[in-house]
């Protein structure tokens, strides 16, 4: 069986979402013939823990953590939340006019370079090299953002000549979070510098979605045959004897999970449903799972709708998806072509109504229409029977099961076969 280290910055009991594509590759590629290891940090000082994640993990998997530097720490102390669990949504909003955080949103976008976790790199690979010395592999793959973890993958695989293959759960230098910010043109070119040395470097480039597939292709031709889209997909397992969480009564639950940030604002939406509920032609509870931008709860109380606001923060993964079977709608909205929220394919396999905003994401709106799963609304464009429209859905629970991460997990152990 040959053998691949897998480095990835979330971990368990991290509850970063980024970690669920990562964590289910390394649980089934073994019954594909490879062996996985895994190099990561000792702890996810900013995501919510979620321990139950930790049953995934199999028994005997060698798990190397290091430390690493932290900037979060600092940022915490500066902006006075220290011992507080910090928001992604709020720690890159922009509706926050301090100086502490608009100070350190400038160093964050033009000093740490490629992100926030580089501070981890030097600790990477000297704590890699040692491992990869006492547990050889014949394969590194490296998961990102953060992108960080990419150069520390490069280094070891010219350290040991192994091979190494890049997986991108999000694009590298323009990546949406960057949306209205300025980052410096030194900045920007050692930035492009690094994404561009990674690509030439890996032996293989994997992307969750075909679009961001494509971009990369014209943005870099000599990837031409040597890149892969593997979705991100969800896990059949999770849903086995899965119960519904208690039904809310008489009103209508539209759920949102996960992070919905200032950039990702409906602002249109939350009108529509003001006015379905002033008319009394529905009682609606919107409920957020995960964190809630500035800009957003803005929004609902600008439209009064706070009095049916229900925010449970942070849920482990299977109360999350436990939500998600009893919720009446479900709502996620992208912020750019290349984005497919990780979340959607959960949303699809649920079968519930799926209410998904986005502009010219064209991925999205296949990705429903072959499910019949929902409807992709372009921000300002809402149409007035939205409800009526999701309600004559037709969800084929089919055309989901081709995403179940075992049957993706085979995708990629071919991906790393060819290597060879």
């Amino acid at each position: 069986m040959k053998k691949v280290l897998f480095i990835t910055f979330y971990w368990p009991p991290s509850g970063k979402a980024s970690l669920h594509w990562p964590l289910k590759m390394i649980q089934y590629l073994p019954e594909y013939g490879w062996e996985p290891c895994v190099l990561t940090v000792n702890d996810d000082t900013v995501s919510a823990a979620d321990s139950s994640l930790l049953g995934d993990i199999a028994p005997g998997l060698k798990v190397k953590r290091t430390g690493f530097f932290d900037p979060f720490l600092i940022y915490r102390k500066l902006t006075g939340k220290k011992g507080e669990i910090l928001q992604a949504s709020e720690a890159i909003s922009l509706t926050n006019h301090s100086l502490a955080h608009r100070v350190s949103l400038w160093i964050r976008m033009n000093l740490f370079v490629p992100d926030a976790r580089v501070g981890w790199y030097f600790h990477g690979v000297r704590e890699g090299a040692r491992f990869l010395r006492e547990n050889p592999a014949d394969l590194i793959i490296t998961n990102g953002p953060p992108h960080s973890t990419h150069l520390i993958g490069k280094k070891l695989s010219r350290m040991f000549n192994v091979p190494f293959v890049a997986v991108f759960i999000d694009p590298w230098v323009d990546i949406a979070t960057y949306r209205d910010f300025n980052r410096n043109p030194l900045t920007l070119k050692l930035d492009n510098y690094f994404e561009k040395s990674t690509l030439k470097q890996s032996s293989a480039s994997v992307f969750v979605t075909r679009t961001m597939d494509n971009y990369f292709l014209r943005k870099y031709p000599f990837l031409r045959g040597r890149t892969e889209v593997i979705n991100w997909g969800y896990n059949e397992q999770d849903f086995e004897g899965l119960k519904a969480a208690q039904p809310s009564g008489s009103k209508k639950v539209i759920l949102h999970a996960g992070n919905i940030y200032d950039h990702q604002n409906p602002v249109k939406f939350w009108k529509l449903v003001r006015s379905v509920i002033e008319s009394g032609k529905m009682e609606i509870e919107l409920r957020f799972i995960g964190t809630v931008s500035p800009a957003v709860m803005q929004s609902l109380e600008d439209e009064n709708l706070m009095p049916h606001f229900n925010y449970l923060g942070f849920l482990p993964y299977k109360e999350v998806l436990s939500q998600m079977l009893s919720a009446d709608y479900l709502l996620t909205c992208t912020h750019e072509p290349r984005h497919v929220p990780g979340k959607l394919y959960e949303y699809m396999r649920v079968g519930k109504p799926v209410i998904a905003f986005g502009d010219d994401n064209e991925e999205v709106g296949d990705l429903l229409t072959e499910s019949g799963s929902g409807i992709l609304i372009p921000y300002n464009e809402i149409p007035e029977d939205l409800f009526g429209q999701l309600d004559s859905l037709k969800p084929d629970n089919s055309a989901v099961k081709k995403f179940d991460r075992k049957a993706l997990a085979g995708r990629l152990a071919q991906v790393l076969d060819r290597q060879f």
